[in-house]
């Protein structure tokens, strides 16, 4: 019999408690080839793994930004299929600048190192793919890694989306479009299971300037292992059934700063930060905050995937959180706000590491300084690990 996990008694409610059930789980097919890399196998003599973790957890130390050459502008041909009318997808290797008259329907995508330096400029024109019947058809777009053979995987770089307005989503990842998927649980069985999902993740790709009309859905989302990505100077509006923006496992060192969300959620936060560090969360004003804010846990064991990385080291600083109302509202920010009380905590198998050895969040040595909530009062920020330095915010409500 396996080894029983510690797990919290305390219970929060189920619409605390969903992830990315609006998600598919799957990823790509072109994601679903064989990692490359060994699996760990389960030791059956091995000692029942600790309730938890015993080893330290440094900050994670931040992905040089790397100096890449802007990509020369799209050729006639390309520039043409992309304004032409259509919805399929668009792969560009190229810079491509639009004017505001431009309305493009076709998902566009950036992938493998071929896409790196790519600046997509849409000189205020707007991506409209909101017509599209799943989430993966309402993708404006899409900066991934691509997997060739059994080699490492190509992952891009330097990729840059400014002066759009977006009506629909965009989604940026390596191993997997969640942490959920087949690759990403095969990779978790390893103890540097972090540094791989990073190493083959995007990073450094920006998003400034940019204005979104969220149709139903998450409209910026940071995937699993992706560094130094930024969305900032932006509108984020529309609508979500789930968040308005997702960090997900093993990401960091993501820039979220000087936004305006306007969005408003179905009854989940603003900002899920799922086992990422290092993020600079700073200068946003949240016009909707009733459902949440900005919450930072661990999501144990969904999929059957081992969680590494804990929400640690991130800076929550100088935002405002506005509510309507005093009644019965969720907090502004909450560090570790599941702590295992997720079903799917016992899902993940019995190693020595990670949500494996303990289901808890571990949202500790966070920042939560100098924030306004308008409206809202200080039990809004929620707070039980003294590592957390949080002080200095005003609540101007009852």
């Amino acid at each position: 019999m396996p080894p029983t996990k510690f797990t919290s008694l305390v219970f929060v409610s189920l619409a605390l408690s969903g992830c990315q059930s609006d998600l598919a789980t799957v990823a790509d097919a072109a994601l679903r080839n064989p990692s490359g890399f060994p699996i760990m196998q389960p030791d059956k003599d091995r000692p029942a793994p600790p309730t938890t973790p015993t080893d330290p957890s440094p900050p994670p130390t931040t992905p040089p930004v790397e100096n890449v050459e802007a990509k020369p502008g799209c050729d006639a041909d390309v520039q043409s299929k992309v304004k032409a009318p259509g919805i399929n997808p668009i792969t560009l290797a190229c810079s491509l600048r639009l004017s505001s008259a431009d309305v493009i329907t076709h998902p566009l995508v950036f992938e493998g190192s071929a896409a790196s330096g790519s600046v997509l400029d849409c000189g205020g024109g707007t991506l409209d793919v909101s017509a599209g019947a799943s989430r993966k058809e309402k993708t404006a777009v899409a900066v991934r890694s691509r997997k060739t053979g059994s080699g490492p995987w190509d992952a891009p770089s330097s990729v840059t989306i400014r002066n759009c307005r977006i009506k629909g989503f965009v989604r940026i990842y390596g191993l997997g479009e969640n942490a959920n998927g087949a690759v990403m649980k095969a990779s978790s069985r390893n103890p540097d299971h972090t540094a791989f999902a990073q190493a083959s993740a995007p990073k450094n790709v920006r998003l400034e300037n940019v204005a979104f009309d969220a149709p139903d859905g998450i409209p910026f989302y940071v995937g699993p292992g992706v560094t130094n990505a930024a969305l900032v100077n932006s509108k984020i509006n529309g609508r979500s059934t789930a968040v308005a923006v997702y960090l997900d496992a093993e990401s960091a060192n993501n820039t979220i700063s000087n936004n305006v969300f306007g969005i408003s959620t179905e009854k989940r936060e603003l900002i899920a930060i799922d086992g990422s560090a290092n993020n600079r969360i700073t200068n946003n004003v949240f016009e909707h905050s009733d459902n949440g804010g900005i919450f930072a846990y661990r999501n144990c064991g969904e999929g059957g995937v081992i969680r590494h990385q804990k929400p640690q080291y991130n800076q929550i600083v100088g935002n405002t959180f506005r509510y309507r109302s005093s009644f019965l509202v969720s907090p502004a920010v909450w560090l570790n706000s599941r702590n295992g009380s997720s079903s799917y905590c016992f899902t993940d198998p019995a190693y020595p590491f990670g949500s494996s050895a303990s289901n808890l969040d571990f949202a500790q040595h966070n920042v939560v300084r100098n924030n306004k909530l308008d409206g809202g009062s200080d039990s809004l920020i929620r707070n039980d690990d003294p590592t957390n330095e949080v002080g200095a915010n005003m609540a101007t409500g009852g």
